[in-house]
């Protein structure tokens, strides 16, 4: 399910939207208002959708006349549908159900959080804190709350922000979930019963520039985000104030760089034989982190019934050993 605030907007029956060379054509639709949470309604790329197609019953595909590449497309359906099968929808049998596809990509955030909470110094001084910058829909921090005092999520996307809350308040969020075409799924995102909702927070912010009074943290997530950023290195910058004393970093990145996010000159590397991960190690250095752990963890997306996403990024767990 795809909707954008782009100015020209025309229904149609047939026609699709192409995102660039990110993803290849894929055929979308849009919903009555009545088919997502009224908190999801207040987005203004929603509040358009629900403009456009007020009093229609009829399920109806939309071309766009122009698609921005950038944080735009974190604000549309096919992304808030995609992410919410990706971080609530992975443990269902129909969601990879072929016997050999990649098992162990599955359930990326439960198992970054399990790093997380493998390195945290549980005789830190209370309450735990978590922080999770790009936490998309919320999963990782949900997860952390099994653990940590205090959870808070931040991501650019207020669409994504209006779904964390939607889960926090609820506890579940019915989302769409591309079969193929045209043919959807409807399914619902649930966070587990066992987990205490109250202990996460959710704020949308700038991960180049985050808010202030965040506190410190015992542990800062940062998942799949530095190649999705303007300055990735200003991001970077912003840690040492926000760690508590021993505290650590995890972060993953596929270094996935396109200028549509992140200007050339602003990458780690990828570019004249440098290494991206030569790269990050240097900025975290400067910044006074050591290196404790790195590797590769896996992740899966799926687009739709047979396409998926297969991404291997890079795992860096970081501690914080001051300036």
């Amino acid at each position: 399910v795809v909707v954008m605030s782009f100015s020209n907007l025309l229904l149609s029956h047939h026609n699709r939207v192409v995102f660039g060379s990110l993803l290849s054509s894929t055929a979308v639709r849009c919903l009555s208002s009545s088919s997502f949470p009224s908190v999801l309604q207040k987005n203004k790329c929603l509040l358009q959708r629900q403009h456009q197609l007020v009093n229609m019953e009829k399920v109806q595909t939309v071309e766009f006349s122009s698609v921005k590449l950038g944080s735009d497309v974190y604000e549309t359906d096919k992304y808030v549908n995609e992410y919410l099968a990706y971080h609530f929808g992975q443990d269902k049998p129909d969601y990879m159900p072929y016997q050999d596809g990649p098992q162990q990509a599955s359930d990326f955030n439960v198992r970054i959080a399990a790093k997380c909470v493998q390195y945290l110094n549980k005789e830190s001084p209370s309450p735990l804190r978590a922080l999770d910058v790009g936490c998309a829909v919320g999963r990782a921090c949900f997860e952390l709350s099994r653990t940590y005092d205090d959870v808070v999520g931040i991501d650019f996307s207020q669409a994504f922000i209006d779904c964390c809350n939607v889960l926090k308040d609820r506890g579940s969020l019915p989302y769409t979930r591309l079969d193929e075409g045209e043919n959807v799924s409807e399914k619902v995102a649930e966070v587990a019963a066992d987990v205490d909702r109250s202990k996460c927070s959710f704020q949308q912010g700038d991960a180049c520039a985050l808010p202030d009074g965040l506190g410190k943290f015992d542990t800062i997530l940062l998942a799949n985000l530095f190649c999705r950023l303007p300055n990735p290195e200003a991001c970077i910058k912003q840690l040492p104030g926000l760690m508590k004393e021993g505290g650590h970093v995890v972060a993953t990145s596929p270094f996935s760089w396109f200028e549509e996010f992140t200007p050339k000159d602003n990458w780690f590397g990828g570019s004249d034989g440098k290494s991206s991960r030569d790269g990050l190690l240097a900025f975290m250095e400067e910044n006074g982190f050591e290196l404790v752990e790195e590797g590769s963890i896996p992740f899966l997306i799926r687009e739709h019934a047979r396409k998926y996403q297969l991404v291997f990024p890079h795992l860096g767990v970081w501690k914080y050993k001051g300036n």
